[in-house]
């Protein structure tokens, strides 16, 4: 008995030692799903283990000292988006996985169709590069994205510039800046984008409003900044940026230092200085158009893979003048510089900013942790604060000379979190709640009437999102969202505004005091919003892609559409919101087609966009204040439908040669008064051809030519306006409607590195934009009434990175 107890505890114990072992080993390849092309460099995680491995020059990776069971692993690569799988170990076990590693360089745009940066599958998306946001470092953001096709900019001189996402702008387009939404008064047509693209390692523009995680209002697209992410080893390395430019006779630099850890811990710190005096047109200077831009930003963090948190803060500060030919001072003057080439006032150059101007300041923090879960998914949440002030500045006299006349204070608060569920095979889901607080309080002891009243607004938002691989090289998404909006305000009406308007026989339960000529109202909104989308892509066998997508998005007034009442500073324009605008409703359909075949490239994106109570602003007269005359722009409803195509080519000529051309065409009707929508952008055509020798210290040089068409389909707002003269009065048409004739411009880039030092590189760039300086003025900038647009401009940039 005692023999036969031995020899099974000892069998049994033969048995563990045996299961503990683990001696088994794990092979792989991993290769580029479109052509079967082995990846060097990819990286092997077992998650929830600290064990890892890198592919070789042929794309084979080994694992070894595993057990039976089924493992988790992620395999992600540079330029690739990452997967995780699952793994079933029996014995010595092999796998094959394929990663989507699909690039594609039109023009200077790196085109990234599946990087580590995607956020979504089936809509149309692009990603500009870091070498491309680097020649944009003395310019804005809406500049950076105009490199792709479809993305257009709405300007206010040379240094207010708004992205136009096929032909929509400002709160139809979605800015998350290192994983926040700004709210920095975006409804402004005049308020560009409080951002600094020194702080992008990456730009994402979605196209419509399929990326559900950031908003379902983005009926225009979201752009996706991403920040620089550290990487797990010790490290310091950094970056500067030192730019001057002719037209303006300033310049710029930037720079950011990174210090990193093995163990996971980084620091990071960046700050930019722009400063710049009058943009000149070709045959003029354009008095009081200098900037000035103070910004920098810091942060750190610990990145590992099963948890970690960031931490950030960015202090963003500009003052940017307003051309003073804008801001004219009776009717007769403003019909005499619609009629005139030259601005009324041209003084010389100078590098003083005076009214009227604005100062932006804008803060952002933010924290957020993620924590992974074995054979689950990640769950990340993040609070972030933010506090933007505008200032504008108009000419006024005595004791209020030097006091803004509009001032507003806007703080928002907003919490979010997500789970991501990734470790099934054929399915991928993913969730999220978000809420935020908003306040905004204007200054009331300006002296001048708030164009915006004080409003509190709350927002709170879920969605659902789900992604299945129907088969290799089809996957299905699909998406959600849920959005509840409560806006309380208080603002002040003219009683002769309120009757004419009709409010006193709408709105007049929510009148709730008197002040002399005024009404005190509180008016109270709660809006619903449901957004939804569907999309498909599929892989064919000759390096063809197919994406088709259809999107349901609904959008909430602004605060300006609905408040707005008196003069917009900056603008130059009187704004007249209406309480009765409703949410916008857009139904879109988008196809997403692109090849590759030897040396050429191609992509073609057409949509159709149906919108319900489009929401736009119009002129519909003249109106003469104390400070001047000023159109009168009135915002309303219509139902719209706008359609269009992206297209984008490149043709390797030789190896050092390459040609590319891309086009964008948007035919929008108003769909209630059979006219066209006003502020469509014209059809644009951008030809360009490259040359790079990589042996001549990576030399590179360029020619681009800009063609901007005539924008025929416009709609008729002009009017009537009576004159005084010396002999009478004088009946004139102000034509405010018509937009300028179209334009082409030639460009002029190269550049070339060397080594500074061991381990540092030095690139020498140089640039003309405008080569032939032509006189044009184009039809999405809102001062081409009153002078023509920039004239050439020489740039030269020095980049250091060490």
């Amino acid at each position: 008995m005692k023999q036969f107890w031995f020899a099974f505890i000892l069998l049994a114990i033969t048995k563990i030692a045996s299961a503990q072992e683990c001696t088994y080993t794990l092979k792989g390849n991993v290769t580029d799903y479109h052509d079967g092309s082995p990846l060097f460099g990819a990286l092997i995680q077992l998650i929830d283990t600290d064990v890892e491995a890198y592919t070789d020059f042929d794309g084979n990776f080994t694992i070894s000292g595993l057990c039976d069971g089924t493992i988790q692993v992620q395999v992600s690569h540079p330029d690739c988006e990452s997967i995780v799988k699952l793994v079933e170990i029996k014995g010595n076990t092999t796998t094959a996985i394929k990663l989507e590693h699909h690039l594609e360089e039109i023009g200077e745009v790196v085109v990234v169709e599946n990087s580590n940066v995607k956020k979504t599958n089936s809509a149309s998306e692009v990603t500009i590069n870091t070498a491309t946001i680097q020649k944009y470092s003395n310019d804005g953001l809406g500049n950076a994205l105009k490199e792709i096709s479809g993305v257009s900019s709405l300007n206010t001189g040379g240094a207010i510039v708004k992205p136009v996402i096929d032909g929509m702008h400002s709160s139809r387009v979605l800015i998350i800046n290192n994983g926040v939404r700004m709210q920095d008064q975006e409804w402004g047509v005049e308020h560009a984008p409080n951002v600094d693209v020194n702080t992008a390692e990456n730009i994402t523009v979605v196209k419509g409003a399929s990326a559900l995680k950031y908003g379902g209002d983005a009926i225009g697209g979201t752009i996706v900044i991403d920040g620089t992410q550290p990487i797990a080893k010790d490290s310091l390395y950094g970056k500067t940026i030192l730019t001057g430019v002719s037209n303006g006779r300033g310049g710029s630099v930037t720079s950011s230092l990174f210090k990193t850890k093995e163990n996971g811990w980084y620091y990071k710190g960046q700050g930019t200085f722009k400063y710049l005096g009058d943009f000149e047109a070709p045959d003029y200077v354009l008095s009081n158009t200098g900037s000035r831009e103070k910004d920098f930003s810091v942060g750190f963090g610990l990145r590992k893979f099963k948890y970690g948190f960031n931490a950030y803060y960015s202090f963003y500060n500009t003052q940017i003048g307003i051309l003073t030919a804008s801001h004219i001072g009776s009717v007769g003057d403003l019909a005499n510089a619609l009629e005139s080439n030259t601005p009324l006032v041209v003084n010389d150059f100078t590098y003083t900013i005076q009214a009227p101007y604005q100062d932006v300041t804008h803060h952002l923090a933010k924290v957020d942790f993620y924590r992974r879960f074995s054979k689950l998914g990640k769950l990340s949440i993040q609070y972030d604060f933010q506090q933007n002030n505008r200032k504008e500045y108009d000419i006024r006299t005595g004791d209020d000379r030097n006091k803004a006349a509009m001032d507003m204070m806007l703080n928002t608060h907003s919490l979010q979190a997500d789970f991501n569920f990734d470790a099934y095979k054929h399915y991928k889901f993913s969730a999220g709640i978000a809420g935020s607080y908003q306040k905004n309080t204007p200054d009331a002891n300006t002296g001048v009437r708030r164009l915006i009243p004080d409003y509190i607004q709350y927002n709170l938002g879920a969605y659902l999102a789900a992604e299945h691989s129907i088969s290799d090289n089809t996957i299905l998404d699909a998406g959600v969202r849920y959005d509840y909006r409560h806006l309380d305000a208080k603002k002040f009406y003219l009683k002769s505004r309120w009757e004419e308007r009709g409010y006193d026989e709408d709105f007049e339960s929510i009148i709730i005091g008197e002040e002399n000529n005024q009404w005190l109202a509180n008016p109270v909104f709660n809006f619903h919003n449901l957004s939804a989308t569907l999309g498909l892509k599929t892989y064919f066998t000759n390096n063809t892609q197919l994406n088709a997508n259809i999107s349901l998005a609904s959008r909430a007034p602004n605060a300006s559409e609905l408040f707005s009442d008196g003069l917009h500073h900056s603008a130059a324009i009187i704004e007249l919101g209406d309480l009765r605008i409703k949410q916008e409703v857009a139904k879109k359909v988008s196809i997403g087609y692109a090849k590759t075949t030897g040396n050429f490239t191609f992509n073609v994106n057409p949509y159709a966009n149906l919108i319900n109570d489009y929401v736009i602003m119009q002129p519909t007269g003249l109106q003469q204040t104390t400070r001047g005359a000023f159109p009168v722009w009135e915002y309303s409803q219509i139902n719209a439908l706008l359609t269009g195509v992206d297209l984008s080519l490149g043709y390797q000529i030789v190896p050092t040669l390459k040609y590319s051309t891309k086009a964008a065409y948007i035919y929008a009707e108003d769909l209630d008064n059979n006219k066209p929508v006003i502020d469509i952008p014209g059809t644009n055509w951008s030809n360009g051809l490259v040359f790079t020798q990589p042996k001549w210290n990576q030399f590179e040089a360029g020619l681009q030519w800009e063609t901007v068409f005539k924008q025929n389909r416009y709609p008729d707002n002009d009017f009537e306006a009576t004159i005084p003269t010396n002999n009478g009065n004088v009946t004139k048409t102000i034509r405010i409607s018509e937009p300028p004739n179209g334009y082409g411009l030639l460009h002029f880039n190269t550049q070339c590195t060397v080594n500074w030092f061991r381990k540092s590189d030095l690139t020498i760039g140089f640039s003309i934009q405008n080569l032939l300086n032509t006189n044009y003025r184009d039809y999405l900038n809102r001062q081409r009434y009153y002078a023509d647009d920039l004239g050439r401009n020489f740039k030269l940039q020095l980049t250091f990175k060490y």
